[in-house]
């Protein structure tokens, strides 16, 4: 059903971006585009309301099959004709070719349309009520739990905590063994987070290993859990030496997680000294022999859950603290058993109950099919089938969305900000007005969160979720069903990625590393391209295919220079592009054309991209779909460009020497009343007008020794929505920075770095109220941090990086009286120190809230 709905909403989505593009190059007939917005749009309300069988089955049901292959002819026959036109230069073509292949489509779809319409009235109102009990209520459940919760394990935990803080002082192994789903995971990252832990040992980190393991991404896994800064150009042996001298003579704790041969460890148990001291590496392993080999008499077993441990976790999944009615108790136990025992399934199955109606109609339902589906089935099949019932559920715009999380490797920490442009350019996402599809995606992926098949993974500092993972059981779901239904098929070879429809020639989504030529694949529906070398990329490897790429939706292109040091023109024709992103070492600058790509949502240009200003001709053409805009050199926000992208959000720019234009025009910010971040480096004394919109700030001034913040701090402190704000170089009249009351009021980050001349700095704890993260990097000068800060209830990070030795001192205050007011562990706060000779007293500050460490300047953590 998945891929019936996704082909649908995406042909749907190509059928109106013709119909609203201001140039487009294709147009259909009015009959014809009538004719299938009505059947696709039937379809799928159709498909919300079909629900063929409940059961698992192996095969997919004939009419989703039907219907899917029906709206991939359509976008067949719509974009192979644009690919043609395109690649014939815009000469003249007989359109008859595609009116004959869109008619075959509207008969192919009314057939089905009526066959639709004979299981309405056939189902009739019992299947409209059945399909209704299992509700998608977004409201039920806003938040999204961040720690996991763990029923059953007490005994092992604190085997587990014995193990690592025991008496022995050689470097110990201990394995946690179990089945997929187990737990094994979830006890090593509560452990992990033990206050107890970290005051144990002096450094902890994490990697991941999974069966496709890279030694390099392991060292530096860990390594940027120990926050050590990882360089892309070090090579795998460079970085184990790097890992190495970190860890040498400190007392550390090291997760390797999802271990499942003993080969990685073979490869990197060399770069973990043993320092004689307690230190202690944990691995977690479905493989009882692995987890022998690696310790005779260390290894912890996860057991399944008994029923009434499997009844008090599903309970607290589906409930909380608030508890199960008396009502739902005893078939709510039959559930929990029928999950035999595994955490991962009784997870997953109470985040589908937590979603629905609490009736007992409903839940027995869920028992009964639950019971049917798992006789006589053996653990990892087991679960998979338990799993189904909670995917079987789900609404139908979800399903495309969780089948694709299959995409990505296993263990693969994913961003959600590439996840959610991935998800819009293979058209899952609907359009629901007076919301952007950036907030439709964002619902998506925390409503997947909400029912337990994904699981955030990494928050920022503003508190969305930045990365996700999915367990490997689920992705194994993901891709059993993707593939049953023909959604996609993943094909790897060695340099090549590719996500295919079926035919197998068909390539849908690839991921090139360029070392030899572009396999002979038909790209004309590719929908996200990724093409990424070390090298300079020249025409012929490169530009020789980009015709292909006419119906490209996302595309990537990261190298270190490209030939003639500009994009192709072609590029910037691209009818339906709405994601372009180029990572290379200098910048580039567009044509006129970038004002003809309506459909363009995000554009990201590492070493900067410079804009043409917009033509008279253009004045009727809005980017109305343009959410960010990076790196812009030579930022011209003129009344004309304002208008231009009225709705954009993220907005990063470098203005160096800047003209009188250019100076004069950021005046105009403030128009752009929907922008949230601004990321802006300037020069000279311009005039920045800001929107009252934005909730990120960055501000530097590329001229640290002249520039003065102060009437810039005057308008950045009444910003009603500002949430994060860093200073970076420029200076303080006099010295000193006096707070303002009734400024910052709603700031939750605040970074300051290469303010080269700031000494005093006066608050009061009122001042920022809401303020939980202060980094200070770099501030030679400062004599103290305000002693205010350590009334401020909401703080819970402090981090000073090569400050004067007083302003370290002045932290240890506000540390000692932060715990006085709010108690003991409220407030982490680290200090680095890149000097070579660190006063004595400097270290001997070092307690478990408050961390001292000598770092190579370079080694900041920003």
């Amino acid at each position: 059903m998945a891929a019936a709905y996704a082909t649908l909403l995406s042909a749907m989505n190509i059928i109106n971006n013709l119909h609203h593009h201001p140039t487009p190059p294709i147009s259909l007939p009015i009959q014809q585009f009538e004719s299938l917005t009505q059947k696709i749009n039937f379809l799928l309300q159709f498909l919300q309301a079909y629900n063929p069988h409940r059961d698992y089955s192996k095969e997919a049901d004939p009419l989703e099959c039907r219907i899917a292959d029906a709206a991939y002819a359509a976008e067949h026959a719509i974009e192979s004709h644009i690919f043609k036109k395109f690649t014939n230069n815009g000469e003249n073509m007989s359109s008859l070719g595609l009116y004959e292949a869109l008619e075959k489509v509207i008969k192919d779809m009314a057939s089905i349309e009526e066959e639709a319409k004979q299981i309405q009235a056939r189902v009739g109102a019992q299947h409209q009520l059945d399909t209704k009990s299992t509700p998608s209520d977004s409201s039920r459940s806003s938040s999204i739990p961040q720690q996991s919760i763990m029923v059953g394990a007490d005994d092992v935990k604190l085997q587990l905590m014995d193990k690592l803080t025991s008496d022995g002082l050689h470097l110990q192994i201990i394995p946690i063994v179990g089945m997929g789903g187990s737990g094994k995971t979830t006890l090593a990252r509560t452990v992990y987070e033990e206050r107890l832990i970290k005051e144990h040992f002096d450094i902890c980190g994490w990697a991941t290993i999974s069966q496709e393991y890279v030694i390099r991404e392991i060292f530096a896994a860990v390594l940027r859990h120990l926050n050590v800064r990882v360089d892309d150009d070090l090579s795998e042996h460079e970085l184990g030496e790097k890992l190495y001298k970190h860890l040498y003579g400190r007392k550390y704790l090291i997760i390797m997680d999802d271990m499942w041969s003993i080969h990685p460890w073979d490869r990197v148990r060399k770069n973990f000294p043993d320092n004689k001291n307690g230190s202690r590496i944990v691995v977690t392993t479905r493989l009882s022999d692995l987890a022998s080999t690696l310790s005779n008499s260390n290894s912890l077993g996860m057991e399944l859950l008994d029923e009434a441990e499997s009844w008090e976790l599903l309970s607290k999944t589906v409930f909380g603290e608030e508890g199960c009615p008396l009502e739902l108790e005893e078939i709510g136990k039959k559930i929990g058993k029928s999950c035999k025992g595994l955490p991962l399934s009784i997870v997953v199955v109470g985040g589908l109950l937590a979603k629905s109606k609490h009736t007992r109609e409903y839940w027995k339902e869920i028992g009964e099919n639950l019971n049917a589906s798992v006789v006589n089935l053996e653990n990892d099949e087991r679960c998979l089938k338990i799993l189904y019932m909670s995917y079987k559920q789900l609404p139908i715009h979800l399903k495309p969305c969780f089948l694709y999380m299959g995409v990505f490797p296993e263990d693969e920490e994913i961003s959600t900000s590439e996840l959610s442009r991935y998800w819009i350019a293979e058209g899952f996402v609907k359009v629901v007005s007076e919301k952007s599809l950036e907030e439709m995606a964002e619902e998506y992926l925390k409503d997947l969160i909400r029912r337990n098949l994904v699981f955030s993974h990494e928050l920022v500092s503003i508190g969305d979720i930045k990365k996700c993972k999915i367990h490997d059981l689920l992705r194994d779901l993901c891709l059993r069903e993707a593939e049953k239904e023909e959604m996609f098929y993943n094909t790897a070879s060695e340099n090549v990625v590719i996500r295919v429809l079926p035919p197998m020639s068909q390539a849908r989504s690839l991921t090139w590393n360029v070392r030899r030529k572009l396999l002979p694949l038909n790209m004309s529906l590719a929908r996200i391209v990724k093409i990424i070398t070390n090298k300079k990329l020249v025409d012929d490897e490169l530009f020789g295919h980009m015709d292909q790429l006419v119906n490209s939706r996302f595309l990537q292109i990261s190298c270190s220079a490209i030939g003639e040091r500009n994009l192709p023109c072609s590029i910037w024709r691209f009818w339906n592009l709405q994601t372009l992103i180029v990572n290379t070492s200098h910048e580039i600058t567009a044509p006129t054309d970038f004002w003809y790509m309506p459909h363009i949502r995000h554009v990201e240009f590492k070493d900067g991209l410079r804009l043409p200003d917009p033509s008279n001709d253009q004045d009727n053409i809005v980017l109305g779909n343009l959410q960010s805009l990076r790196t812009v050199l030579g930022f011209k926000c003129s009344e004309q460009l304002v208008k231009k992208i009225p709705n954009i959000k993220e907005l990063v720019f470098w203005n160096g020497e800047q003209r009188d234009d250019e100076m004069h025009s950021l005046s105009n910010l403030y128009c752009l009343t929907k922008l949230e971040s601004l990321d802006c480096t300037f020069f000279g004394n311009c005039v920045i007008n800001f929107p009252h919109s934005l909730k990120s700030l960055v501000l530097r001034h590329s001229s640290s020794s002249s520039y003065c913040w102060g009437d810039m701090l005057d308008k950045v402190g009444v910003l009603p929505h500002l949430q994060k704000l860093t200073l970076w170089w420029g200076r303080f009249d006099e010295g000193k920075w006096e707070t303002t009351e009734g400024q910052f009021r709603s700031l939750k980050f605040l970074t300051l770095k290469d303010c080269s001349n700031l000494e005093i700095w006066e608050i009061e704890s009122s001042y920022f109220p809401c303020l939980e993260r202060l980094h200070l990097i770099r501030l030679h000068c400062l004599r103290e941090i305000p002693l205010d800060f350590a009334e401020i209830p909401t703080l819970r990070e402090i981090c000073v990086n090569g400050c004067s030795d007083s302003s370290v001192v002045s932290a240890k205050r506000i540390s000692e009286e932060h715990e006085d007011y709010y108690g003991e562990g409220a407030l982490q706060v680290r200090v680095q120190l890149w000097r070579k000779n660190i006063a004595a007293e400097m270290e001997s500050l070092d307690s478990p809230n408050f961390c001292v460490e000598r770092v190579n300047y370079f080694s900041f953590v920003i």
